[in-house]
């Protein structure tokens, strides 16, 4: 049975500003490739968080059965969040240990619904420390931002 890898970045042009995520999905059996799709979007107004959060979740969400996969992500944050914080954050009504709202509870919902149907390992990798599919992931991300950066004036 193939592996599925989900390697997802988030990229952001200002923190808020223009930004992108990126997926690459691949399935593996052992060091062959047997497929590959890549995934990407952005935002015109939005932070780095928000779209690490995107990048997980635009992964889950396109797989179309239940699926064993492992998600590789540069953000301690969605790594984090998604195997520790969260529990508390449910039990807490969405809140932090210090009472306050959790940040970007609308992706956190979602991401939390989406991994439902799957059976998900959440690996983290340090980010442009030149592993091939996370920088895969950026050029991704970044190219998902494009659209949205304003252009620059012509001299």
């Amino acid at each position: 049975m193939p592996e599925l890898f989900a390697y997802t970045d988030g990229a952001c042009s200002g923190n808020p500003g223009p930004g992108g995520w990126g997926v690459l999905l691949r399935a593996m059996d052992g060091d062959t490739v047997l497929k590959e799709r890549e995934l990407n979007g952005g935002e015109a107004e939005t932070t780095n968080n928000r779209m690490e959060l995107l990048a997980a979740i635009s992964a889950l969400e396109t797989l179309e059965r239940p699926s064993k996969l492992t998600i590789v992500t540069d953000s301690a944050y969605v790594k984090n969040g998604v195997t520790g914080w969260i529990f508390g954050w449910k039990r807490n009504g969405w809140k932090t240990s210090n009472k306050k709202p959790v940040k970007n509870v609308d992706l956190w919902q979602r991401l939390d619904e989406a991994q439902t149907r799957h059976e998900v390992t959440w690996e983290w990798v340090k980010g442009h420390a030149g592993h091939p599919e996370n920088e895969k992931a950026d050029e991704l991300a970044r190219a998902g931002m494009a659209p949205f950066k304003p252009k620059k004036a012509q001299a």
